[in-house]
This record gives structure tokens, sequence and C-alpha cells, in this order.
């Protein structure tokens, strides 16, 4: 990595790593065929990498350029994607590993306007389209002859996917559906790629035939022309404009008036509407939205991407950073040295791990439900609802703070958006808001958890919720292990479950309707989904690693077992009022946790720039100043300074044009 000289410390760092990089890195991408596949990906994506390079910086394009320029980029990309498909590389059914090395690429640093053509079109038309629609639609969307995107939020309307506006409503005359967005407020809202690049979009919209309302669908609607790309008549399409970050995604907005399309590009694969207008009911409503639940597990992987990188830079950039003294007299220490420094970033290192395994856990889940959905049972259907939920909700809550700290961790230079962590954070904290506002999907798996506790001893309990019959309300006695955090924290879950029915039980039987009394009790239902899911994710990991650890070489097992014992630390004492409440822990037991934590914090140490070497990322796709593995950080900097247009001359014109006469009392 890297031809120039190593910076020192970074060196230094490196020889003292106790296990074998290469090791942690095949464990980190679950083995050695898919750690091979991903360095083949990876090697493809570095072609267009090093392509465009050179080119000037997006932080000095203005927002058309960095549209065009994305453009340029993603068809490079892409077309390194299609070379894969055709090479048979990557299927049509599975390719979200292809799908997450590629939303995490440097080439799109800022994002692609081609990507929910892969992300959500796609899905969409695998997961509703009938087999004649799939036949029909799926070739030219996987060969990229069309380009598509998914327009369901509205201005008016997002996470509320009942509210929406638009609707299709169905003419048995000419057997086409007449499309509308009859307000202004249900003008589509938010799609990528919907401003200037596709010519196709599934758009969501409330279904109306023989006079009755059936609620929302999904349809297939051309915008643009495929040869001219001009919208077509009745299609108002446009740009939303600027936003925090993933500026290259052309987000766009859609109105359609008396918009005309055949009745076979509504997704018919649950409910159908017959020739004559006949509605034919899906068996389950939730079936419509297994692209959305594919969305969520794409979702967890997609911010590892970006967490590993955020995390690689900051350890990095802590290893070679020197300031301030420990002791009096004694040289300026890495940062790396102080353990507020530590605790702030080996949380990230750790929840890596973590949520790499729970992000694979979650996809075989989705695999295994997908496999039992089309053998017509249902049964496990809405535990994976409330898990892609919960997962997506708290995975972009916990990532967005991690890579913050780390922006933060590297002081001002951790502000240049040449760190790349500016531009991460912009990333991650979108995530928190599309596919489902995060306190809104941690509702959704609160119901599931509300009626899972309400029939807790009529039905056997489905994988994710069975440790709620074996949680005690109160525990009799409080364990320093991981063991004991784990049974902690689902004695915690559990008991907020139970407090919330009471609760609402109360206010139901004091008058107030179901809506009211669920409205009322909704922060203590949020907490509770939030601590479910932080069960599921230690346990997991635990689970896993624990699974793992006869397996790996003896030099790596104590390495993946503090890092399982930092990650439920950590949680625990984050989490300590809660164990205060529900559990027998006692100050005793939490000063044992606290010194348990800081020699945790002392034994990674040595391992830390090992660690997130492991994660096997190229400079170029690491896209930082402060990161790169030869840690050469301030020659960096300045090379990067100098690439902007201010410096390209000694004395720029607004001098003489503005400041000069002001200056000299003339203006």
């Amino acid at each position: 990595m890297g031809g120039r000289e190593v910076n020192k410390d970074l060196q230094k760092e490196r020889q003292k790593c106790t296990f074998d990089i290469a090791e942690m890195t095949t464990i980190f991408y679950g083995g050695p065929q898919k750690n091979f596949n991903r360095k083949k990906r990876d090697s493809v994506m570095l072609i267009g990498a090093e392509e465009f390079s050179k080119d000037i910086p997006d932080d000095y394009l203005s927002h058309k350029e960095l549209y065009e320029d994305g453009i340029k980029k993603s068809v490079a990309i892409f077309s390194l994607v299609r070379q894969m498909q055709r090479e048979g590389f990557t299927s049509i059914s599975d390719y979200r590993d292809a799908l997450s090395g590629l939303l995490g690429s440097a080439v799109l640093r800022d994002g692609s306007a081609i990507a929910l053509h892969y992300l959500m079109f796609i899905p969409a038309i695998m997961n509703q389209g009938n087999e004649e629609q799939q036949t029909q639609w799926l070739p030219r969307a996987w060969d990229f002859n069309i380009l598509g995107s998914y327009a369901q939020t509205e201005l008016g309307h997002g996470t509320f996917i009942r509210g929406l506006e638009t609707t299709a409503t169905y003419d048995p005359a000419t057997k086409e559906f007449i499309l509308n967005t009859p307000t202004f407020s249900s003008y589509k809202w938010w799609a990528g790629g919907l401003g200037q690049t596709v010519n196709y979009c599934i758009v969501v919209a409330q279904l109306h035939t023989k006079g009755e309302c059936h609620g929302i669908h999904s349809f297939i609607v051309q915008v643009r022309d495929e040869e001219t790309h001009l919208p077509l008549p009745g299609v108002k399409i446009g740009e939303i404009g600027p936003k925090l970050g993933l500026n290259a995604v052309n987000n766009g907005f859609l109105g359609l008036n008396n918009v005309r399309i055949p009745r076979t590009q509504m997704l018919m694969k649950h409910a159908q509407v017959l020739e004559d207008g006949t509605y034919v009911k899906s068996r389950n409503s939730k079936l419509n939205y297994g692209a959305m639940v594919f969305v969520r597990v794409v979702i967890v992987f997609d911010m590892i991407n970006y967490l590993i990188r955020a995390i690689t830079i900051a350890v990095r950039y802590s290893a070679v950073r020197r300031q301030s003294q420990l002791k009096e007299g004694e040289p300026e220490v890495q940062i790396l040295d102080y353990i507020m420094q530590r605790h702030r970033l080996f949380i990230g290192i750790a929840a890596s791990h973590a949520y790499r395994i729970i992000g694979s856990k979650l996809w075989d889940t989705f695999h295994d439900v997908q496999e039992q959905l089309v053998g017509g049972n249902l049964d496990r259907l809405p535990e994976l609802h409330a898990l892609a939920c919960c997962l997506k909700a708290v995975c972009t809550s916990d990532i967005t703070a991690i890579v913050e700290n780390c922006r933060r961790a590297c002081g001002g230079h951790g502000y240049m958006r040449s760190s790349n962590l500016p531009t991460l954070y912009g990333m991650v904290t979108a995530a928190c808001t599309y596919e489902g506002e995060n306190n809104v999907l941690l509702l959704q798996t609160a119901r599931f958890l509300v009626k899972t506790w309400q029939q807790i001893d009529k039905q056997e309990l489905t994988p994710t919720v069975s440790y709620l019959k074996t949680a005690n309300v109160f525990a009799d006695k409080w364990v320093n292990s991981v063991d004991g955090i784990i049974h902690g924290l689902q004695v915690v879950a559990a008991g907020k479950i139970k407090s919330c029915v009471e609760n609402m039980k109360k206010r139901l039987d004091s008058g107030m309707c179901y809506e009211d009394a669920w409205n009322t009790t909704s922060v203590q239902l949020v907490a509770a989904a939030e601590a479910h899911c932080r069960v599921i994710i230690i346990s997991t990991f635990h689970e896993e690693v624990s699974r793992l650890l006869p397996t790996v070489s003896e030099l790596l097992r104590p390495v993946l077992e503090q890092l399982v014992e930092l990650y439920a630390v950590y949680w625990a004492l984050e989490k300590l009022s809660d164990l205060l409440l529900y559990t027998a822990i006692e100050k005793k037991d939490v000063e044992s946790l606290q010194y348990w934590y800081e020699e945790l914090l002392r034994e990674i140490r040595p391992n830390a720039v090992g660690l997130v070497d492991a994660f096997d990322i190229p400079d170029i796709m690491l896209n930082s100043t402060l990161g790169a593995y030869d840690g050469r950080v301030y020659e960096r900097l300045m090379e990067e300074a100098l690439k902007s247009p201010l410096n390209a001359e000694p004395v720029n014109s607004s001098f003489h044009k503005h400041l000069k006469p002001f200056m000299q009392g003339k203006l």
C-alpha cells in the first residue's frame, strides 16, 4: 500500500501487532472465499478509482459539475459492474456484497445517481413482480439498458406510507392505469437519480379500481424517452437541490398528470388487477414490503463500509499525531496514548465486527424467510420486519455517533474535507432518516414486541425474542462476565417491554383510546425496542465469535475475545441506569466494570493499528489525507491544499476589485 516511506510511529505500531493481520481480514470478511471475492471486486473498482484519482477534487466543483462528474464516474464504475456480471462474478440472485462494495467505493465518494437502480429498482421487480414481469424487465435492468429509481416518499408524506396521496386509477376500457399526483404535497420527492438520470421508476401509489381504493401498490412508470431522455407528456420532473451529503445522487421530484401505463406495469406478484378491473387481494399485505426489507439489510452493510473507513482514518492519525505531554519534561506523546482517545475510538473497531456479524445474520434471516414465503409460510415475516427495522435504526444511529467521534478525535484536521471524515459523516447521518426515520422504525419493532409479550404464554416464540421467556423480571445476582452482561441486558429489555404493556393497560383502563395510549407511551416503547436490539447485537456477536474461536490461531483468539468484551462492557456502562433499575447490579459491580473497561483499552492499544489495517482498505478508496497507509499526514494535507483553485494565482482578482478599494477608503 503506497510506495512512499512510512511514518516511523505508524511503522512501530505495526511492529507491535500480536496477531496475523491477514488472518483477521479473512475472518472479518466472512472466510477465505468471501474475502477473495471482495478483493477481486475491489481490484475491479480500483481500475475506475485510479482513472479518476487525478481529477479536480469534488470539493471545488459546483453542484452541476459535481453531478456531471459523478455521472462520468458512475458510468465508468457501473461498466465494470456490467463486466463482472457478464463474467458471472456476481449474479442477479445475490448481489448484496457487490452492491455494498460499490456504494463504499471512493470513486463514488458523494454517492451515485445510478445506485438506486441497483439498490431498489431491481429488488422491487424481483420481490414484487410476477414471473412474466421479471422476464420482461429484469434482463433490461440488469444490463443497464434502462435505468430506474424508486419513488415512494412525497413532499407531504414519508414514513407514513398509508398516507401517500399519489393515485393509480384503473381504466378497464383501455386496460391502463392513470397516475396522478393530485395535490402539491403528493409530488414524489427524494428518489435517487430521478432528477436527471433515470428513465423509469417504481412509483408507489394508492390503487383505485371499480370505485374503491385498495391501498398502496407499486407501478413501473416510464418518465423519460429512452432515446431523447426528454420527460414524457404529463411528467414534471427535476432535482431537489443541494443537501448535507450525497450530492451526486441527483435526488429528484416527480409530478404526474394523467400519465397512462399498461395494466401489466402494476407489480403483481402478490396482488393483481384483472382486465375487467377486479382486484385480487394479496394473501398478506406485508409481502409488498419485501423490497424495503432488502434495502434495510443492505443499509447495515453500507454503514459498515463507512464505519471502517472512518475508524481506520482516526486510529492511524492518532498514531501519527503527537500532542502535549503526559509528564513534564517528556516528549509530546501520540494521542493514541490518551485513554480518552481510546475510549472514543476502540468502540468503533469492536462495533465494526459486531455489525458485520449481525448484518450477515440479518441477511441469512432475510433469505430464510423469503424461502419460507415461497412455500406459503408467513410465520416469521413479522419477526423479520421487526428485526430489520430495529437493526437499521440502531446501526445507523450508533455509526453516525462513532463517525462524528472519529472526526472530533482528529481535532481541527478532521474538520477538513480532505480528511474524508465530514463526507463520511454526511453519508451515515443521512441513513438515520431515509428508508424509515429511526424512531418510527423502532416503534414498528415495539409493536411486534408488545404483541409478543401479550401472547408470551400462548405461543412458541420466534428466535430473536425467545429470551423473553427466560429473562427474569429482576435478576437475583449480577455476574461481571459477557454472559452476565447479556443476561442483564435481556432482563432490561424484558422489563422495559413489560413496563410498556402495563402502562398502556393502565391508560386504556382509565378510558384512553388505544392510539392515544400508544402515543403517550411512545418514548418508553422506543427505549424498549432499542434495548431489545442491543440484546440481539451483543448476544449474536458473542455467540458467533465463541463459535469461531476454536478455528482461529492462538494469537488471534485473545484479540477477538477482547473486542467482544469491550463491546459488551462499553454498552453495560452506557446503559448503567437501566441495569440499576432492572437488575441486581451494585456499586462494587459498576466499579469492577469500569476497571475491566480501562484494562481492555490498555490491552487493545498495541493492536489498534493492526486492527484497522485488517479492514484492508486501499488508500485510493480511503480517500483521506489523515488515514493513508504511509501516515504522511502533514505532507498530504499540504498537497491537497495546493489543489485549491484559489492557490492557482498569487493574487486573486477580488483583491483589486473589492479589498484594495475598501482598504484605501475608496468604498
